[in-house]
């Protein structure tokens, strides 16, 4: 995205999704706590000074307590957006994931709301649904800097901003119960709403494993591009992976095609073209070069190992993301790799010098290397924080088994403080409370049944 016209996301919201009963809110905008290198300036309207963004957010937390549904919440929404109308059926509800440990909130509704720069000017978006329907659905954007209605819905009620009502009602005179407006306008290319349809479809990638063959795929793509394929080699062979080669294997024209179209799914692009389980058997197709005692020697993917094969799955996501100034979202950061490579990844972001289009990523991780002074060493700016007090996040689960998410900022912080070590002694919570006594009493149980046998 050219630098005079950013599109970055300002917060994300969402509620009784997944393990999250209540609303909770993800904050990217920089506050008074922030590091001077990862402060963002970013216009979003006409004439008005910009607004302080941050490019990372990183979410620590015990396991399973909700870090991962704070990604997968946002892609639930880059889903219904992206397929309630072109996938949807007319009698089939809307697929959601609504909170499922207590009666009530199985039964109500799930809500989504988005705050986004798109090409300098702000935007909000939100949509509230149930099993069966869209409950109500809003836009407005604020070029003057004061909220203009782009379209307001409340189930089959209908309001129109100003600007191409007669396309807006165009759409309305197809629209379902059960479908998106800015899903349907998007098929209809409705000029206004159809920018912020493609924001969805670029942005909010989301790198968690079960995708990772695909990711894979997207990296063997990229270096076949001779647009990007130095990059991506260099991405292979910096990681000290004793990678010092890549090589895409000869594929016929209808695997290659299989391949990019697999890559589509990846993107949201043709997700109705392809049946994603059969593209995620695809093999990688890659040949990794290592240096032998006699000479350059080709491996396949698969016989790489674990941490290699993550890393290929990410190279190219990571590329896409700095390219194209889009979401990345990175479930479990830290697996598999060094907490070297992963501090890496982050500073790529948070460097903008390596990030200049206002990239973003929000990852979790379980690496609270990630939290100490240290981890920053490297950064242009000479910080040697790699997080500010403001781009950390906590999940922890409650009595009820809702996840509550919450910044390191709320718990005021001081400058110097030693967050890693805070974190690791409980200080912030959202650790893992382990009952020593009780798991020692089971495994000497276990080990004197077994002993008398």
């Amino acid at each position: 995205m050219p630098s005079d016209s950013p599109s970055v996301l300002l917060s994300f919201k969402a509620g009784n999704v997944l393990s999250f009963r209540d609303e909770f809110k993800l904050d990217l905008l920089a506050t008074s706590l922030a590091e001077p290198i990862a402060r963002r300036a970013v216009p979003w309207r006409e004439g008005g000074s910009p607004v302080e963004v941050l490019p990372a957010a990183g979410i620590f937390g015990a396991n399973a307590s909700g870090k991962t549904n704070v990604l997968r919440a946002m892609d639930d929404l880059r889903s219904l957006v992206l397929g309630s109308f072109r996938s949807g059926r007319p009698s089939g509800g809307v697929a959601r994931r609504p909170f499922r440990l207590d009666e009530d909130s199985a039964s109500q509704p799930s809500r989504f709301e988005v705050d986004l720069v798109l090409h300098g000017i702000r935007h909000q978006y939100g949509v509230t649904v149930d099993n069966e329907r869209v409950l109500d659905e809003w836009a407005v954007s604020f070029p003057k800097g004061r909220s203009a209605l782009l379209f307001s819905r409340d189930r089959d009620d209908l309001e129109f901003g100003a600007i191409e009502r007669s396309k807006s009602r165009a759409v309305a005179e197809i629209l379902r119960p059960n479908a998106l407006f800015l899903s349907t306008a998007a098929s209809a290319n409705h000029p206004v709403l159809l920018p912020l349809y493609n924001w969805f479809e670029r942005n909010f990638l989301l790198a968690e494993a079960q995708s990772r063959g695909l990711r894979q795929l997207m990296t063997a793509q990229m270096l076949q591009d001779e647009r990007v394929s130095e990059q991506v080699l260099t991405f292979l062979q910096e990681a000290d992976l004793g990678i010092t080669g890549a090589a895409v294997e000869e594929v016929d024209p209808e695997f290659r095609d299989r391949m990019k179209r697999a890559v589509a799914v990846l993107l949201e692009d043709a997700r109705d073209e392809v049946d994603i389980e059969s593209a995620m058997e695809l093999p990688p197709g890659i040949n990794l070069t290592h240096q032998g005692s006699s000479g350059p020697v080709q491996f396949n993917a698969t016989d790489e190992s674990l941490g290699t094969l993550v890393w290929l799955g990410l190279v190219g996501p990571v590329i896409h993301a700095l390219r194209s100034g889009s979401v990345l979202l990175a479930d479990e950061l830290d697996a598999s790799l060094h907490p070297v490579l992963v501090a890496y990844l982050v500073a790529l972001f948070q460097d903008p010098e390596t990030n200049p289009h206002r990239a973003q990523i929000i990852f979790n991780s379980h690496d609270t290397t990630l939290l100490g002074d240290s981890a920053g060493v490297g950064l242009s700016g000479g910080s040697t924080r790699l997080l500010g007090r403001d781009q950390v996040w906590f999940t922890e689960k409650e009595n009820n088994g809702a996840t509550r998410l919450y910044p390191l900022s709320d718990l005021s912080p001081r400058k110097d403080e030693a967050v890693e070590r805070r974190y690791i002694s409980g200080r912030y919570g959202a650790v893992p409370i382990v009952a020593k006594g009780r798991v020692h009493a089971a495994v000497q149980d276990a080990l004197n049944d077994y002993a008398t046998r």
